[in-house]
Protein backbone atom coordinates (compact mmCIF):
# COMPACT_ATOMS: atom_id res chain seq x y z
CA UNK A 1 0.00 0.00 0.00
CA UNK A 2 1.19 3.46 -1.12
CA UNK A 3 1.65 5.50 1.94
CA UNK A 4 2.50 9.12 2.51
CA UNK A 5 5.90 8.56 3.25
CA UNK A 6 6.50 6.54 0.23
CA UNK A 7 4.87 9.51 -1.75
CA UNK A 8 7.12 12.13 -0.29
CA UNK A 9 10.17 9.84 -0.38
CA UNK A 10 9.46 9.39 -4.06
CA UNK A 11 8.69 13.15 -4.60
CA UNK A 12 11.95 13.76 -2.74
CA UNK A 13 14.37 12.06 -4.90
CA UNK A 14 13.16 13.31 -8.12
CA UNK A 15 13.56 16.59 -6.47
CA UNK A 16 17.24 16.27 -5.72
CA UNK A 17 17.23 15.17 -9.10
CA UNK A 18 15.63 18.40 -10.44
CA UNK A 19 18.39 20.40 -8.33
CA UNK A 20 21.31 18.60 -9.95
CA UNK A 21 19.36 19.20 -13.79
CA UNK A 22 19.42 22.92 -12.94
CA UNK A 23 22.61 23.03 -11.35
CA UNK A 24 24.09 21.40 -14.25
CA UNK A 25 22.77 23.49 -16.79
CA UNK A 26 23.15 26.53 -15.42
CA UNK A 27 27.22 25.92 -14.78
CA UNK A 28 27.40 24.48 -18.60
CA UNK A 29 25.31 28.06 -19.42
CA UNK A 30 27.82 29.63 -17.54
CA UNK A 31 30.98 27.96 -18.60
CA UNK A 32 29.51 28.35 -22.36
CA UNK A 33 30.31 32.15 -21.40
CA UNK A 34 34.54 31.48 -21.47
CA UNK A 35 34.57 28.12 -23.26
CA UNK A 36 33.96 27.23 -26.84
CA UNK A 37 33.79 23.26 -26.50
CA UNK A 38 31.17 24.18 -23.94
CA UNK A 39 28.90 26.74 -25.85
CA UNK A 40 29.22 24.26 -28.68
CA UNK A 41 28.09 21.41 -25.94
CA UNK A 42 24.95 23.69 -25.15
CA UNK A 43 24.02 24.55 -28.68
CA UNK A 44 23.72 20.45 -29.13
CA UNK A 45 22.27 20.34 -25.93
CA UNK A 46 19.94 23.07 -27.23
CA UNK A 47 18.71 21.72 -30.17
CA UNK A 48 18.00 18.28 -28.76
CA UNK A 49 15.86 19.68 -26.10
CA UNK A 50 14.00 22.85 -28.04
CA UNK A 51 11.04 20.41 -29.40
CA UNK A 52 10.47 18.87 -26.00
CA UNK A 53 10.91 21.49 -23.75
CA UNK A 54 7.23 22.72 -23.05
CA UNK A 55 6.71 19.04 -22.66
CA UNK A 56 9.53 18.09 -20.37
CA UNK A 57 8.04 21.07 -18.31
CA UNK A 58 4.79 20.42 -18.18
CA UNK A 59 6.11 17.18 -17.18
CA UNK A 60 7.74 18.74 -13.95
CA UNK A 61 4.52 20.85 -13.35
CA UNK A 62 1.92 18.43 -13.34
CA UNK A 63 3.72 16.44 -11.16
CA UNK A 64 4.18 18.92 -8.81
CA UNK A 65 0.49 19.49 -8.96
CA UNK A 66 -0.67 16.27 -8.63
CA UNK A 67 1.67 15.60 -5.85
CA UNK A 68 0.12 18.99 -4.02
CA UNK A 69 -3.55 17.27 -4.50
CA UNK A 70 -2.29 13.88 -2.73
CA UNK A 71 -1.07 15.73 0.02
CA UNK A 72 -4.00 17.82 0.64
CA UNK A 73 -6.39 15.43 -0.40
CA UNK A 74 -5.51 11.86 0.37
CA UNK A 75 -2.74 12.61 3.01
CA UNK A 76 -4.93 15.55 4.64
CA UNK A 77 -1.83 17.80 4.87
CA UNK A 78 -3.48 21.01 5.12
CA UNK A 79 -2.40 23.80 3.03
CA UNK A 80 -1.05 26.68 4.14
CA UNK A 81 -2.12 30.85 2.67
CA UNK A 82 1.74 30.52 1.00
CA UNK A 83 1.16 27.07 -0.35
CA UNK A 84 -2.14 28.40 -1.95
CA UNK A 85 0.08 31.38 -3.63
CA UNK A 86 2.43 28.43 -5.01
CA UNK A 87 -0.28 26.33 -6.08
CA UNK A 88 -1.86 29.73 -7.65
CA UNK A 89 1.34 29.77 -9.55
CA UNK A 90 1.88 26.03 -10.50
CA UNK A 91 -1.48 24.74 -11.37
CA UNK A 92 -2.37 27.22 -14.34
CA UNK A 93 1.70 26.43 -15.59
CA UNK A 94 -0.12 22.87 -15.77
CA UNK A 95 -2.33 23.51 -18.26
CA UNK A 96 -0.17 26.68 -20.03
CA UNK A 97 2.56 23.88 -20.48
CA UNK A 98 0.10 21.02 -21.96
CA UNK A 99 -1.48 23.28 -24.37
CA UNK A 100 1.83 24.54 -25.60
CA UNK A 101 3.14 20.94 -25.76
CA UNK A 102 0.32 19.88 -27.89
CA UNK A 103 0.94 23.21 -30.22
CA UNK A 104 4.54 22.67 -29.77
CA UNK A 105 4.69 26.40 -28.85
CA UNK A 106 8.93 27.30 -28.36
CA UNK A 107 7.67 30.44 -27.59
CA UNK A 108 5.74 29.32 -23.97
CA UNK A 109 8.49 30.93 -22.23
CA UNK A 110 7.65 34.36 -22.52
CA UNK A 111 4.19 33.92 -20.47
CA UNK A 112 5.58 30.83 -18.42
CA UNK A 113 8.22 31.64 -17.41
CA UNK A 114 7.48 35.06 -15.39
CA UNK A 115 5.07 33.30 -13.71
CA UNK A 116 7.22 30.51 -12.35
CA UNK A 117 9.75 33.36 -11.25
CA UNK A 118 6.83 35.53 -9.31
CA UNK A 119 6.36 31.84 -7.54
CA UNK A 120 9.43 31.56 -6.85
CA UNK A 121 10.68 33.93 -4.45
CA UNK A 122 7.11 32.73 -2.30
CA UNK A 123 8.32 29.04 -2.02
CA UNK A 124 12.34 30.50 -0.89
CA UNK A 125 10.33 32.50 1.49
CA UNK A 126 8.21 29.91 2.39
CA UNK A 127 11.08 27.26 3.03
CA UNK A 128 13.16 29.82 4.97
CA UNK A 129 9.88 29.96 7.66
CA UNK A 130 10.27 26.31 8.09
CA UNK A 131 14.09 26.62 9.15
CA UNK A 132 13.39 30.16 11.34
CA UNK A 133 9.51 30.30 12.61
CA UNK A 134 11.15 34.08 13.70
CA UNK A 135 10.84 35.58 10.44
CA UNK A 136 6.95 34.82 9.93
CA UNK A 137 5.30 38.64 9.43
CA UNK A 138 2.08 37.06 10.54
CA UNK A 139 1.10 36.09 6.56
CA UNK A 140 -0.23 33.25 7.59
CA UNK A 141 -3.44 31.84 9.49
CA UNK A 142 -2.46 30.42 13.07
CA UNK A 143 -4.69 27.60 11.98
CA UNK A 144 -2.70 26.42 9.53
CA UNK A 145 0.77 27.99 10.02
CA UNK A 146 3.20 28.39 7.43
CA UNK A 147 6.23 27.26 9.81
CA UNK A 148 4.31 23.90 10.17
CA UNK A 149 6.87 21.06 8.81
CA UNK A 150 4.76 18.16 7.79
CA UNK A 151 7.77 16.22 6.75
CA UNK A 152 11.84 16.82 6.34
CA UNK A 153 12.59 13.72 3.64
CA UNK A 154 16.95 13.52 3.24
CA UNK A 155 17.20 16.65 6.20
CA UNK A 156 16.39 19.40 3.71
CA UNK A 157 13.38 18.71 1.52
CA UNK A 158 10.11 19.82 2.43
CA UNK A 159 6.99 21.15 0.35
CA UNK A 160 7.68 24.17 -0.67
CA UNK A 161 11.58 22.89 -1.28
CA UNK A 162 9.76 20.79 -3.70
CA UNK A 163 7.77 23.40 -5.02
CA UNK A 164 11.14 25.72 -5.70
CA UNK A 165 12.89 22.91 -7.57
CA UNK A 166 9.89 22.61 -9.78
CA UNK A 167 9.71 26.10 -10.38
CA UNK A 168 13.37 26.29 -10.97
CA UNK A 169 13.64 23.44 -13.40
CA UNK A 170 10.50 24.48 -15.49
CA UNK A 171 12.59 27.68 -16.09
CA UNK A 172 15.74 26.12 -16.88
CA UNK A 173 14.49 23.88 -19.33
CA UNK A 174 11.67 26.50 -20.99
CA UNK A 175 14.87 28.73 -21.37
CA UNK A 176 16.85 26.12 -22.86
CA UNK A 177 14.51 25.27 -25.39
CA UNK A 178 13.33 29.04 -26.10
CA UNK A 179 13.63 30.04 -29.84
CA UNK A 180 16.93 31.48 -30.77
CA UNK A 181 17.33 35.16 -29.86
CA UNK A 182 19.44 37.13 -33.00
CA UNK A 183 22.10 37.80 -31.32
CA UNK A 184 22.50 34.04 -30.65
CA UNK A 185 22.07 33.04 -34.11
CA UNK A 186 25.33 32.16 -35.65
CA UNK A 187 26.60 35.13 -38.28
CA UNK A 188 27.24 33.86 -41.64
CA UNK A 189 31.54 33.46 -42.45
CA UNK A 190 32.88 36.41 -44.16
CA UNK A 191 33.09 36.46 -47.66
CA UNK A 192 36.72 35.91 -48.35
CA UNK A 193 38.39 38.29 -51.53
CA UNK A 194 41.36 35.64 -52.46
CA UNK A 195 44.43 37.64 -54.40
CA UNK A 196 44.24 36.74 -57.97
CA UNK A 197 47.15 37.69 -60.03
CA UNK A 198 46.68 40.10 -62.55
CA UNK A 199 46.56 38.81 -65.62
CA UNK A 200 50.07 38.82 -68.21
CA UNK A 201 49.79 39.44 -71.59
Amino acid sequence: MITPRTVSLFLSLLTVLANAAVLTLVGLGLLARVSPSARATLARLREAVRPSAPALAWLVAITATLGSLYFSEVAHFVPCRLCWYQRIGMYPLAVILAVAALRQDAGVWRYAVPLALVAMPISAYHYALEWFPSLDAGACDPSAPCTLVWFRELGFVTLPFMALSAFALIVTLLLLGRDASPSEIAAPPPVSFEHRPKETR
